[in-house]
């Protein structure tokens, strides 16, 4: 099993109210999604891994399962062309939960025109997979999101 914390600070608010459809309609995969608070800071990886897809607004790490966790940086955040992210590893990196990934700033992604809301997404994972999903209350990095079967 493995258990997926929260690589952000923020309101849990599940998949549904994300202001997208391919994500609110789960069709990336089940997962939960956070409304960060609006300050500078890291994303941080939500389990141990290897990082197999990088990019300044997303990234995905692979654990010993062979889960792959999606932390996507806002939504249509591809559009800024990575300005306002900063990359701290590289794809092919080796990473522990909570190692800082990305380092961006949601209140300025909200500036941008661009919502901040950051889907956790369990990838080619089917619902029923996961276990304990947060879709409310207050997460601080490492807090517990999901478990995945």
């Amino acid at each position: 099993m493995t258990t997926v914390t929260s690589p952000l600070a923020g309101q849990a608010i599940g998949l549904a109210a994300v202001p997208d459809p391919v994500f609110a309609g789960a069709m990336v995969g089940p997962g939960t999604a956070i409304d960060p608070v609006r300050e500078a800071g890291d994303a941080v990886a939500p389990v141990d891994g290897t990082i197999v897809s990088m990019h300044p607004h997303a990234f995905v790490v692979i654990d010993e399962h062979g889960h792959g966790v999606l932390t996507h940086l806002g939504i249509d955040t591809v559009q800024l062309n990575g300005e306002g992210f900063e990359l701290l590893v590289n794809k092919g990196d080796t990473v522990k939960r909570g190692q800082p990934v990305i380092r961006w700033d949601p209140s300025a992604v909200e500036a941008a025109g661009k919502s901040p809301i950051c889907p956790i997404v369990a990838l080619e994972a089917v619902a029923d997979q996961l276990g304990d999903v947060q879709e409310s209350g207050e997460v601080a990095p490492g807090d517990n999101l999901f478990t995945w079967q």
